[in-house]
């Protein structure tokens, strides 16, 4: 099947009780038991859940994977993944990363032992050069939250497998529409459900793709031993917004690429952050391993953060917000909102003035967008 009929088919199939094409919401938190300790595949959904498997089996089929397990999070989901790491282990992270990740694994730290060590340098020498023999990760994100630089997968996934390295891509920006990390060599792929899976602002969630079976079973294991799991209706309605990915990212990333060239040429901009435009660095390398160069947008404005605060909530198709991937379009100022938890002189060092913004691009018709833009940059 091709990518748009397993996004409608994987993990649905008719009820069995009524037909219904749609499966039902199984709002409960238990299930009866013929016999003590025998059940029906389902024993407490915090382990299990139908909606759960659904959404899980679609995931799977999306990212070309085996298994998948779907939490709470996309913060859950790393907490179960760092949760099978021990004191002393190490994580190799991309500089330019998620400011909720660059948090946890703060906290890892302090808390718990468990060290990493950030690169500027995307290169797959940058990351083995700083793997030590305890390193147990290389996480990365491509494109990256909020600058939005491209990592070639299959060269860090190449070096790590070398070092005895798992790799881990969190691939939330692009979606699986957009990019498959496990077909380029990565052994785990994250997503925040929040965001493109869902497409509609509605719902948390988070998921890890892998074809280890191991693997899978320990990260199974995490969710009911640490209370990861998601909601029914959750991955629910997951489950529908992930039916329409590939016709909201066509979207999605025609507006982008429009917004993109936009600001590029405009006279109030410092530097535009997207992986289609040619003078981006990482341009060749996207090409080569996205479909297409995806719905965010980042921005440095030519303008003092004075004004850019007093009038970033003047946008009216851009809502002033956190989160991404929905079809309405937001606008997000990484300094204070997403990336506030990182120290100032961290933000300093990684580019994240207090100039820059980051936009989630909607599919709204594009002239209402760049109009809005126009007007918002004419008063900063």
């Amino acid at each position: 099947m091709k990518f748009k009929t397993k996004a409608i088919h994987a993990g649905q199939h008719p009820d069995h009780d009524t037909g219904a094409v749609i499966p039902p919401i199984y709002q409960t938190s238990t299930y009866a038991q013929p016999t003590p300790g025998h059940h029906q595949e389902f024993e407490y959904t915090r382990a299990g859940n139908p909606n759960f498997r659904n959404l899980e089996t679609a995931l799977a089929a999306m990212e070309g994977g085996q298994h998948a397990v779907v939490y709470s999070s996309g913060l859950g989901a790393e907490t179960a993944l760092f949760s099978l790491l021990s004191s002393g282990d190490h994580v190799v992270v991309s500089s330019d990363v998620y400011g909720g990740t660059y948090r946890l694994l703060a906290q890892m730290k302090s808390r718990f032992g468990i060290d990493f060590t950030s690169v500027d340098d995307l290169s797959p020498e940058a990351f083995g050069d700083a793997a030590t023999e305890r390193t147990k990760l290389f996480w990365l994100e491509s494109p990256t939250n909020p600058r939005l630089q491209i990592v070639d997968i299959t060269a860090v996934s190449k070096r790590a497998r070398s070092q005895g390295i798992t790799t881990v891509v969190d691939n939330t920006f692009a979606s699986p529409y957009l990019q498959n990390p496990l077909a380029l060599g990565a052994d785990v792929v994250l997503h925040s459900t929040t965001k493109y899976v869902g497409g509609h602002s509605d719902l948390i969630g988070g998921a890890l793709i892998t074809s280890d079976a191991a693997l899978h079973d320990r990260l199974h294991f995490a969710r009911m031993a640490y209370g990861l799991n998601p909601s029914p209706f959750d991955t629910w309605l997951a489950h529908r917004g992930l039916k329409t990915l590939a016709l909201r990212m066509e979207a999605h990333c025609v507006n982008a690429a429009q917004v993109a060239g936009y600001l590029q040429k405009h006279d109030r901009m410092k530097i535009v952050y997207y992986p289609g435009l040619e003078s981006h660095p990482g341009h060749a390398v996207a090409k080569r391993q996205m479909k297409a160069f995806g719905g965010m947008v980042s921005a440095v404005v030519d303008g003092s953060s004075e004004k850019l605060h007093q009038h970033l909530g003047s946008l009216t198709c851009f809502r002033l917000a956190e989160s991404l991937g929905g079809v309405e379009s937001l606008v997000c100022h990484p300094a204070t909102m997403t990336h506030a938890s990182l120290p100032a002189e961290v933000r300093k060092q990684r580019g994240i003035s207090d100039t820059l913004i980051r936009l989630s691009v909607g599919i709204e018709d594009v002239e209402d967008l760049l109009e809005d833009l126009e007007k918002f940059l004419k008063k900063v």
